[in-house]
């Protein structure tokens, strides 16, 4: 409720940074409600200008995770849009969705994309799904297309939830097979001693053999965040 009269009374009336504290202040009391605690590993590589940033998928929580750090318009499936309430307000903070296994529409994205990379960041989740978070899908490379015309820089992340007790990584919060936002709400609220750890990695065109081609993009930032979580 906090975050639709924020977007209905507050929103229409701020700026773009006023937004952006708005939303950060939304995710970070929205966290605390699922009691989920934020650590960020390598914060001060993350930059103010546009970029493209890439990372693995867990649940519908990691777009509210990220917020909470910095807030970025996303990339999401067009299955998020119908979502009660989540859905709405992900559409009112600009996110792009994407319809899934439609290459002509992946096409009209990529261009909205590099619209709004002009002036603002974007993440995508080229998984193109969400897991366990154990390991790592094969990254789609449609969407890294956007960056090559661009001409902005590509980061990774990756996302990982534990629980705070045990200290080891956790699958409460993912959001797979059949499962509901519902469901999966419930089951994080009995669960409320959870840890969220973003790390960033450097951009791709710091690493040796760059080449900006989306397939190497892709490729590059599945191997940071892939041989991370393999740790």
């Amino acid at each position: 409720m906090r975050g639709v009269i924020t977007l209905f009374i507050l929103f229409p009336a701020s700026k773009p940074p006023a937004k952006d504290a708005l939303i950060k202040s939304w995710s970070k009391h929205l966290l605390a409600l699922f009691g989920i605690h934020l650590k960020i590993n390598n914060p001060s590589i993350v930059p103010n200008t546009p970029y493209l940033l890439a990372s693995n998928h867990i649940s519908w929580m990691d777009i509210h995770v990220i917020n909470s750090f910095k807030p970025i318009r996303f990339v999401a499936k067009s299955e998020v849009e119908r979502w009660p309430i989540f859905g709405w307000m992900a559409k009112q903070l600009g996110t792009v969705f994407i319809e899934r296994g439609n290459s002509r529409h992946a096409i009209q994205v990529v261009g909205n994309m590099v619209s709004a990379l002009g002036t603002e960041s974007i993440c995508i989740f080229p998984e193109g799904t969400s897991t366990d978070g154990n390991s790592v899908r094969p990254f789609k490379a449609n969407l890294f297309e956007s960056a090559v015309i661009s001409q902005v820089p590509v980061y990774s992340l990756a996302i990982e939830y534990f629980d705070r007790k045990s200290g080891l990584r956790t699958d409460v919060t993912a959001f797979i097979g059949e499962m509901g936002l519902l469901e999966s709400m419930s089951t994080i609220l009995k669960h409320r001693n959870l840890r969220v750890e973003l790390t960033f990695f450097p951009p791709s065109a710091a690493s040796p053999g760059f080449s900006n081609d989306r397939k190497w993009l892709a490729l590059h930032s599945h191997e940071q965040i892939s041989s991370y979580l393999a740790l």
